[in-house]
């Protein structure tokens, strides 16, 4: 797998060896990035990470800090080796062995809000459904921040959260992407970037 663009474009990325992983593809990960714009000097939360192709793409165009979470031990070892084949800077990023589940509601104690949460987690098992509900309870998405879900098309999401919006979908082939917005009251309308 290689980096679309920025710092490290062009760059491959090693995948975990006997993993069942099912990667995002060049061409939604793209599109994706050509959403978010501008990126430096966020905070980013990559949930399900496997290869850590997401993190390190957001690496590459210049965000603060990403987090990694993924529970398999080989995904992790692969993540670490992939910062390290790129030389990123151990400030620059943090890998979490857990599950997600597990990760979000420690993760909303020890580091706060993200700008971007992006998660892929397995389809058809509710898992995207489970984890943006709890996610939406723990309200670790900064007032600026997106949710980026990767889910089949067939697996339906909850709407009916406290902290998030739906904003949009955007399909690619059997892949829906689902951004969801951080609520907000109508009055914090001024100020308030349109984009990340």
């Amino acid at each position: 797998m290689r980096i679309i663009g920025g710092e490290y474009r062009s760059r491959q990325i090693a995948m975990p060896r006997g993993v069942d992983i099912r990667p995002t593809q060049d061409k939604v990960r793209e599109a994706i990035f050509n959403i978010l714009g501008d990126i430096s000097g966020r905070r980013v939360l990559e949930l399900f990470a496997g290869s850590g192709a997401f993190g390190i793409e957001a690496l590459s165009r210049g965000v603060e800090h990403v987090t990694f979470v993924d529970n398999n031990f080989k995904c992790a070892n692969t993540i670490r080796l992939n910062l390290e084949s790129l030389h990123i800077a151990n400030n620059k990023c943090n890998i979490i062995k857990s599950d997600a589940f597990t990760a979000i509601p420690k993760l909303k104690e020890s580091a706060g809000q993200f700008d971007i949460v992006f998660m892929d987690p397995p389809y058809y098992k509710e898992m995207a459904k489970k984890c943006l509900i709890i996610a939406d309870g723990c309200d670790i998405l900064s007032r600026i921040g997106l949710m980026l879900v990767e889910h089949f098309k067939k697996d339906a999401l909850p709407l009916d959260l406290k902290t998030l919006t739906m904003q949009e979908e955007r399909r690619y082939g059997d892949a829906v992407i689902t951004i969801f917005r951080r609520s907000y009251d109508k009055s914090e309308d001024r100020g308030l970037p349109g984009n990340v």
